[in-house]
C-alpha cells in the first residue's frame, strides 16, 4: 500500500506550444466528468510556476527560458525530495516535460546511494543540448540533463556562457552528476528523433522498445523486458507523456506522433509496471487541452492514471 501525494506542476516554460499548464486542471474536469473523487482522495502540493516568463523576450534561443527552468528545478526537485523522506509516493501532473529532470534530481537527493531506472514513454527521446536542439525548447533536454550528456559529437551551436552556466547548474542539482546510468534508461514508444538523438542513443546503447514490439510480442513481454534491464537498479522512475499515445486519440498534446501507442497498450503497461515494488514515482507530462476537443486527452490520460494508481495502492 502506498501512500500517494499528488504533485501538481503547471509549468510549460519549456514548451514550443502553449497550453500545458492546463492540462493539470484538464485532468481534474475529466475526473469530475466521470464522477472521480481522485483529486479529493489524496493530498496535494502545487508547485508555483514560472509561467509569466512566456511574456518576456527570449535570452537563449538554444536553451529558451533556461533560467526559469532552472527556478522550476529547485522547487521541484525539493519538494519531490522532501515527500519521498516522509515516505510518501510523489504522483506528479506535469505541464510541459521539461521539468521531469527535476523529478529525477529530487528521488536523488531523497536517495543519493540508490541506483535509479527511468522508464521513459514517450514519442521523443528528450536528449537534446543546448549544442543540439533544433528548437530550442527544453522540454526537448530533461534526459540530456539527466545523463549529463552534451553530445558534442553532433554540435550544431555556439551556446553563450550564461546559458552553459545555468545549462551545468541542472546537470550538477543536488551535486550528483549525472543521476542516472545509460543503462538504466529504457524508452518505451520512441518513434520521432533526429539524427544527433539517433547518435547518442545509439553511442550510449539505451534500449529501446519500439510500439512495433509491443504489437508484435504483446505488452507483457514489454513489461518484462523493461523490468529485466532495469534489475539492478534500486529504485524505479516512470514517466509518461502522452504523446506516446498514438497522434489519432493524442491531438491534445503539442507534438502527436503517428504510429504510436493504442490507450489500452499505454494502460496495461503501466499497469504491469506499477505492481513492481521498486517504482518510486510515476509522472504524467504534456495534456494540452487548448489543442483538443471535449478535453479527450484529458480523459484518456486520467483513465490510465487512474488505473495505475489502483494497482499501486493495491501493492
Amino acid at each position: 500500500m502506498r501512500n500517494i501525494k499528488i504533485i501538481e506542476v503547471k509549468s510549460e516554460i519549456g514548451a514550443g506550444t502553449r497550453g500545458a499548464s492546463l492540462g493539470v486542471d484538464a485532468l481534474k474536469i475529466a475526473a469530475l466528468d466521470f464522477m472521480s473523487n481522485f483529486f479529493v482522495n489524496f493530498p496535494n502540493d502545487v508547485v508555483e510556476t514560472e509561467n509569466n516568463l512566456l511574456y518576456e523576450p527570449i535570452e537563449s534561443p538554444y536553451a529558451k527560458r533556461i533560467k526559469g527552468v532552472k527556478t522550476i528545478y529547485d522547487r521541484v526537485s525539493k519538494v519531490v525530495e522532501t515527500n519521498l523522506r516522509s515516505g510518501l509516493f510523489p504522483l506528479v501532473l506535469a505541464g510541459d516535460h521539461s521539468s521531469a529532470g527535476a523529478t529525477i534530481a529530487g528521488i536523488k537527493m531523497a536517495k543519493p546511494k540508490s541506483r535509479l531506472g527511468v522508464v521513459w514513454i514517450d514519442a521523443h527521446a528528450d536528449m537534446h543540448s543546448p549544442y543540439t536542439t533544433p528548437t530550442g525548447n527544453m522540454h526537448g533536454m530533461p534526459l540530456a540533463i539527466t545523463l549529463a550528456e552534451d553530445n558534442l559529437d553532433c554540435q550544431l551551436h555556439h551556446p553563450d556562457e550564461g546559458t552553459l552556466k545555468v545549462w551545468n547548474e541542472l546537470k550538477n542539482l543536488g551535486k550528483i552528476c549525472p543521476k542516472v546510468l545509460p543503462e538504466d534508461v529504457v524508452f518505451i514508444a520512441l518513434r520521432d528523433t533526429e539524427k544527433e538523438e539517433d547518435y547518442i542513443l545509439k553511442k550510449l546503447g539505451i534500449k529501446v522498445i519500439p510500439v512495433s514490439e509491443v504489437r508484435k510480442k504483446g505488452v507483457a513481454h514489454v513489461v518484462r523486458q523493461t523490468l529485466l534491464s532495469l534489475q539492478k537498479c534500486d529504485d524505479i522512475y516512470v514517466s509518461f507523456d502522452v504523446d506516446s499515445l498514438d497522434s489519432s486519440i493524442s491531438r491534445g498534446t503539442g507534438t502527436p506522433v503517428a504510429n504510436g501507442l493504442k490507450e489500452r497498450e499505454a494502460e496495461d503497461i503501466l499497469a504491469g509496471l506499477m505492481q513492481n515494488h521498486k517504482i518510486c514515482c510515476f509522472e504524467i507530462t504534456e495534456v494540452n487541452p487548448t489543442l483538443d476537443k471535449e478535453n479527450l486527452m484529458a480523459e484518456i490520460a486520467f483513465n490510465i492514471i487512474q488505473r495505475s494508481v489502483n494497482i499501486l495502492l493495491m501493492n
